[in-house]
């Protein structure tokens, strides 16, 4: 952290310019401060700044202006808003117009230092070209997002750009898709690199204790607590703490979570104070989580907190041209893993691989291509290494299979037919299905209910 990082201060309350002041000059900052917007946009224009802070209400504006305004003519600088106690709504549409984080009034200080240390640590324009650079020559065994189609293509400008915030991210997108991965790089690019990632598979966890693995717990809160633990919130502290399958949280659970990201506190089990949380919270769900509000499954509020903003993964039948180059990193990876030669694909297997439409996504074709490795006798895989069905195109309204049924039909036969395809593929094998769909057993044994597959087959005897 330089000395010479100048620190803006947009506020109306000449002690609340003081206290900022002092406390940005203690950790070896220039505070420069001004009351209005007009004497922000003045000084934004005569210096160049690390850091804005901005209250909501101003006199001649607000806040969102003040983000606005930044983001249009210095995009590159961080403005973080101090929002009144309790104004969620306007915490979360400033994190939307671009605001890098927020404060609640009375402003805490452990959280303002925080929050400064870790704006001060984005990369500058030239700084994040070498990053870019860096990230284009990364090893081969290094995390990356494969592909050149435009779908990756914009997937990995919107991750440069979420990195650069700390507002709470929804990665959404079908099994396999690549969302923990997405979540990672938010987390490697951002200035919480150096802090801990944290996933966490939501679906996994029993729910009677899920209190207590989130938060952590005193000796002798419940039998067999035998001494204090932390939970997910402190592991993750300084850090990131990706929530996977977020959809499948039971409603207490919801409502704990809510409070815990509102106050960025949280309360281990037993004890009778908070401690503070500095967690940036990454979501993911392949469920339609606006679906699971409207049918009651999902808090709306919590819903708004979590979907400030959205990053969509595509399905690996949106970008077929990937498949290739995909195909080959993985064949590369797994050689070098299983200390052999690189096995190349035939052209027939690759031009099934490209005719396949991958319910399961990237996990599956990473998993496919595992399967032919070990089943290859030569140096190239062959199309019945592969062990695919003959080219499957999924029934769309231009076939006219499906046209004039409504969408959720639709999308039943769709399920439907992937999850039954999965079956016949690995002998009826429910835990080899939920595996090869990239999605975990309850979740399969849910669906398959939902469906009534289960009749379907026990019917068959």
């Amino acid at each position: 952290m330089s000395a010479k990082s100048q620190v803006l201060v947009v506020d109306d309350e000449a002690d609340i310019r003081e206290l900022l002041g002092m406390t940005l000059a203690r950790m070896g900052l220039e505070a420069h401060c001004a009351a209005s917007t007009s004497e922000a946009y003045a000084l934004l224009a005569q210096n160049s700044y690390d850091l804005c802070l901005t209250d909501m209400r101003l006199p001649d504006g607000d806040g969102l202006t003040v983000v606005e305004h930044v983001a249009k003519h210095h995009p590159s600088l961080p403005v973080a808003v101090i929002t009144a106690h309790g104004s969620t709504e306007n915490a979360v549409a400033a994190l939307k117009a671009g605001a890098f984080d927020y404060l609640a009034k009375p402003v805490s200080l452990d959280q303002l230092r925080t929050l400064v240390r870790s704006a001060l640590k984005l990369p500058r324009p030239v700084q994040r070209r070498a990053q870019e650079e860096e990230t284009a020559q990364a090893a081969p065994g290094a995390p990356q997002l494969i592909g050149r189609s435009e779908p990756m293509q914009a997937v990995r400008s919107m991750i440069e750009r979420l990195a650069r915030t700390q507002a709470p991210i929804h990665i959404s997108g079908e099994s396999g898709s690549g969302k923990e991965l997405a979540a990672r790089l938010v987390h490697q690019r951002g200035p919480r690199s150096d802090g801990p990632f944290i996933p966490v598979n939501c679906g996994a966890i029993p729910e009677n204790l899920m209190e207590s693995e989130f938060f952590g717990y005193r000796k002798g809160a419940f039998t067999g607590a035998a001494a204090d633990r932390e939970g997910f919130f402190q592991a993750a502290d300084g850090g990131t703490l990706f929530l996977d399958e977020v959809a499948e949280l039971p409603v207490p659970m919801q409502v704990k979570l809510l409070r815990a990201i509102q106050e960025k506190k949280v309360r281990k089990v037993g004890a009778t104070s908070e401690e503070g949380a500095d967690v940036r919270i990454i979501s993911a769900t392949h469920r339609n989580l606006a679906e699971e509000v409207q049918n009651g499954r999902f808090r709306q509020d919590l819903f708004y907190r979590l979907n400030v903003i959205e990053l969509r993964m595509p399905a690996l039948r949106e970008m077929p041209e990937d498949i290739p180059l995909l195909a080959e990193t993985m064949l590369v990876r797994q050689a070098a893993a299983a200390g052999g030669k690189t096995v190349r694909l035939s052209a027939a297997a690759l031009e099934r691989l490209c005719e396949y439409d991958f319910p399961g996504n990237v996990r599956e074709l990473e998993n496919v291509l595992e399967r032919a490795l070990a089943l290859t006798t030569g140096g190239e895989i062959q199309a019945e290494d592969l062990q695919l069905a003959p080219t499957r195109v999924m029934p769309t309204e231009a076939t006219g299979e499906l046209s004039g049924l409504p969408l959720q039909e639709r999308l039943d036969t769709v399920e439907r037919k992937a999850i039954l395809n999965a079956l016949e593929q690995t002998h009826y094998n429910r835990t080899a299905a939920a595996k090869l769909l990239g999605i975990t057993f309850r979740a399969l044994r849910y669906r398959m209910e939902r469906l009534g597959i289960n009749e379907e087959l026990d019917s068959k005897g």
